[in-house]
Parts: structure tokens; C-alpha cells; sequence
């Protein structure tokens, strides 16, 4: 479990925000006053199109650093940074429909590395099957794992914090759920209070401390927007967990079966 501490007078922390912003949705300019009010380090809107990037840019103007990749597939990605990007690239690791992003930023004069995603639901109308998901999650959770310092894998991730797919990528990336022992930070659905998920995530590596983790008011998508401060402290793996002989055949698996059905490779 990820320690949660109070900021030391010389800290500052990193803060971000992830909103799934429901590409239909038309209520820009409560996302231009949620972002002006909470003033992030880090913006990461998913379900984005060109509208969604002319519409915001009244806040999004403030932010020097960007990642646009606006889609009308609702798989747009829009990544905004105060901090200095050093390293950015869009990927395409199953469908070439699908981007996700890796940016290097400086904050606190060390690198963080951010993996930002939005797989593909299961759901029948989009993908029957969860393989292209999983996939998708579990090479990530690889590349994370492999990159060896100070990481967050964050976005709507279409799967819950408790799946097998989520405890194989956390087994994989040997990062930590900021949730464990706090709740469920239910991010979907906003409008159905009876019926809600975790579905947008925030996985940290075992460098990082909690300062907060905040699921903001509903303001107009089928996902809450929601927000995370953490700082950079010592390394503590003690929470980590690591995957046996036979999951990590499974996530072999997985992956092969993601890549197969995909069109990306």
C-alpha cells in the first residue's frame, strides 16, 4: 500500500488530472472551470476530438507542453503539461485506431515517466472479447516495469481494480494502486449512482508517496474526472507484487492473443 504523508516545506507536489470527457458531451466550459479552478500540472482527457481541443483552449493555453492526438473515434487523446516534456512519443500498440502516449517530464528536477492509455472496452457493440484490453494493459505494464525508475501509468483503462488483468499488470509493473485501503473511487457511471466502477486509474511506482487522491464532481460526462497529488520520496517496493511461473506465462498469453486479434503489427 502506497503511503499517504504531508507535504514537507520544501515539496512541491505533482498533481494530475485524467477526465474521460464523453466525446458527445457538449459542457466544455465546465472542464475549462474545473481546470482553471484546480490548476493541475498534468491534464490527460480521453474520448477527445477537434471540437473538445478548440473548445478548452481558453485552459489549455495556460499548459506550455502538449500531446494532441484528437480523434473522432473517441479515442482522441489530449495531454497537457506545465512541467517540461523531455521524451514524448505516441504509440499504437494494438489497433492503429487506438493511441497511447509516453511522456518523460521534469518535475522537481528529476524525470517522471507518464504512460498514458485508453484501451478498447469489451463490450459487444465495440469488442466482444477482452484480449485487445488486456493486451494492451499488460505490454505497458511491461514497459513499466522494464523503465526501472519513477513511473505513472494513468487513464481510463476500461477495466476495474480488482479484474485478473488488473492484478496481472500490477504483478508485472510491480506498481502500486493508490486506492488499496482507501475505497473504491467509483469513476464510472457518473450518472447511475447505483451502478458504478472504478474504471480511470492512477498506478504508481514505488517511489512515489500520496498527498491526495481526489474523484471530482460530475460535470457533464458518463465518467467522473479525477485527480491525484503525489510526491517523490525514497523507494519503498515493500508493497510490490510479483508474478509466479504460471502468470507470467498467462501474460505472455494474453499479449500474444491481443497483438494477433489487433492490426497494429
Amino acid at each position: 500500500m502506497i503511503e499517504q504523508v504531508s507535504l514537507k516545506p520544501n515539496e512541491k507536489p505533482l498533481d494530475l488530472l485524467v477526465y474521460n470527457v464523453l466525446q458527445d458531451n457538449t459542457k466544455y466550459q465546465n472542464l475549462v472551470e474545473l481546470i482553471k479552478k484546480r490548476n493541475p500540472d498534468i491534464v490527460f482527457l480521453l474520448e477527445t476530438n477537434n471540437e473538445w481541443m478548440e473548445q478548452i483552449k481558453e485552459a489549455t493555453n495556460d499548459f506550455e507542453y502538449k500531446i494532441e492526438v484528437p480523434l473522432e473515434n473517441t479515442y482522441g487523446l489530449l495531454f497537457y503539461s506545465k512541467l517540461p516534456i523531455k521524451y514524448q512519443k505516441i504509440n499504437y500498440l494494438i489497433s492503429t485506431e487506438i493511441p497511447s502516449i509516453i511522456a518523460d517530464i521534469e518535475y522537481n528536477n528529476q524525470i517522471v515517466r507518464l504512460y498514458g492509455l485508453h484501451p478498447t472496452p469489451p463490450v459487444p457493440q465495440e469488442n466482444e472479447e477482452s484480449a485487445e484490453r488486456d493486451a494492451e494493459i499488460l505490454i505497458i505494464g511491461k514497459q513499466a516495469k522494464e523503465y526501472r525508475k519513477a513511473c505513472i501509468v494513468f487513464g481510463d483503462l476500461n477495466d476495474v481494480a480488482w479484474s485478473r488483468t488488473t492484478r496481472l499488470f500490477l504483478k508485472t509493473s510491480q506498481l502500486l494502486d493508490p486506492r488499496r485501503g482507501r475505497g473504491m473511487f467509483n469513476t464510472f457511471h457518473a450518472h447511475h449512482w447505483f451502478l458504478r466502477w472504478p474504471l480511470d486509474h492512477y498506478f504508481l511506482s514505488s517511489q512515489f508517496r500520496l498527498i491526495d487522491m481526489i474523484r471530482e464532481p460530475n460535470i457533464g460526462s458518463d465518467h467522473f474526472p479525477i485527480s491525484i497529488q503525489v510526491v517523490l520520496r525514497s523507494d519503498d517496493d515493500s508493497g510490490e507484487m510479483k508474478l509466479d511461473h504460471e502468470e507470467k506465462a498467462e501474460v505472455e498469453e494474453k499479449i500474444e492473443e491481443g497483438i494477433e486479434k489487433g492490426d497494429a503489427n
